[in-house]
């Protein structure tokens, strides 16, 4: 029984140092990548703001690290009180959506601001994709463990699906599309992340976001 417990201790030890290192790793890129992207940052606030009226950044409700509400924010690419006019899902060819709004999410500028999150320590550089409350109460119980980490900017789910209001073009149901087709799949591939992850995969992920983000491809 104690080298049970050692045992025990010994994982929980490592689980920490885990924890403590990814949470290094977040705060200082995530520092650099603000420094390195403050004029980036500031033509996407110019834009948000010039559209149209109403407030720069658009504050999205999303599900946290064990099931918390936290407030995301992005640079607004849709018109005021989208959230009103329709559902949370961005189909394609939105209507919402500004022309300005569509440079934004075209470039992925809209989502600068999620650095801001991450240094808040609501977000992880490299987690599964943070999703809105109306969709994960959708979640089974074996895919709300994605729920144990703290969701991210960037990850398997994000890139994979970097074009998913193409995806969601031509369904006559795109909300019930989302739901029983697409966010299945996303849900996988993070539930993968969360059973595989550690401080060399989040490298990894970032690189491969930087080289998306440089080559579009």
């Amino acid at each position: 029984m104690p080298h049970t417990n050692s045992l025990t201790v010994g994982s929980q030890d490592v689980k920490s140092k885990h924890i403590w290192v990814k949470r290094a790793f977040d705060v200082l890129f995530s520092l650099i990548g603000l420094l390195l992207s403050s004029p980036l940052f500031l033509l996407g606030g110019i834009l948000a703001k010039s559209q149209s009226k109403g407030p720069m950044f658009y504050r999205a409700k999303r599900v946290g690290k064990g099931g918390i509400l936290f407030e995301m924010y992005k640079f607004r690419t849709m018109v005021v009180n989208a959230d009103n006019i329709g559902g949370s899902l961005t189909t394609y060819r939105d209507t919402r959506v500004t022309p300005i709004g569509r440079f934004l999410r075209w470039t992925k500028l809209d989502e600068l601001p999620n650095l801001i999150n991450v240094i808040k320590g609501e977000m992880s550089l490299i987690g599964p994709r943070p999703e809105a409350p109306v969709y994960v109460k959708h979640y089974t119980e074996t895919q709300r463990q994605v729920l144990q980490v703290k969701p991210g900017m960037t990850g398997p789910s994000q890139l994979a699906n970097r074009n998913e209001e193409e995806k969601l073009k031509g369904q006559p149901d795109a909300e019930h599309y989302y739901i029983t087709e697409l966010m299945p799949k996303k849900l996988d591939l993070d539930l993968h992340y969360v059973a595989t992850q550690s401080i060399g995969s989040d490298i990894g992920w970032l690189l491969k976001t930087l080289w998306v983000l440089i080559t579009r491809q």
